[in-house]
């Protein structure tokens, strides 16, 4: 219904962002990391997602693609509601989250608080399922990696990649030029993820 918001951010409380759009004041739940890119009086956009049940109306937003994205993925997987999807996205960036999925870390996941280590675990779990289905369905499961036989963390950056919902194309388009012997795996993502965002 809603793609983005886009006013001067009016009032913050944690978690919350409300946005003053032509007079009409938006409160949008949000991640801690929103919230820290952006102070009141600021002219902002938000990307949201609108939270529809029986007798809920919750508008969710964020400062970026890559995480409303992680959120939708995150309220997809059986136990995760949106205030789950948000703490953990408030104590990890969607590197981190992508990054914590293809290395099974369940650790980072769990110091979000409420998530605990069987929900961590199926997070993993459910998130990996995914990606390995939307790469078979793509045509990009493990045969698509062959050129990039032993470059290893230009291929586990596609896969975190894969993980916020790009293709193996667009991911391996983004890494083109990039250092990936030098840089850290994070931040490999996060140059790939700059660069998809121009």
């Amino acid at each position: 219904m809603f793609y983005y918001l886009d006013g001067i951010l009016a009032h913050t409380e944690p978690h919350l962002a409300v946005i003053d759009c032509g007079g009409v004041g938006y409160a949008c739940h949000t991640t801690l990391t929103t919230l820290g890119r952006v102070s009141p009086g600021d002219k902002v956009r938000l990307y949201t997602y609108l939270h529809i049940r029986e007798d809920i109306f919750d508008l969710y937003g964020f400062s970026d693609i890559e995480e409303l994205n992680c959120f939708k993925m995150l309220i997809g997987i059986s136990g995760v509601g949106p205030r789950a999807a948000i703490s953990i996205l408030s104590s990890a960036s969607p590197e981190r989250l992508a990054l914590s999925v293809i290395t099974g870390d369940e650790k980072t996941l769990t110091t979000a608080p409420g998530i605990g280590k069987k929900l961590a675990q199926r997070i993993i779990l459910e998130l990996k399922d995914k990606m390995t289905r939307a790469q078979l369905e793509a045509g990009s499961g493990p045969a698509a990696y062959a050129p990039m036989a032993g470059a290893g963390k230009a291929s586990e950056a596609i896969s975190a990649l894969a993980v916020l919902g790009y293709s193996q194309a667009e991911a391996a388009m983004a890494l083109k030029g990039l250092d990936t012997e030098s840089l850290a795996l994070e931040e490999l993502v996060r140059q790939a993820l700059k660069r998809m965002a121009l």
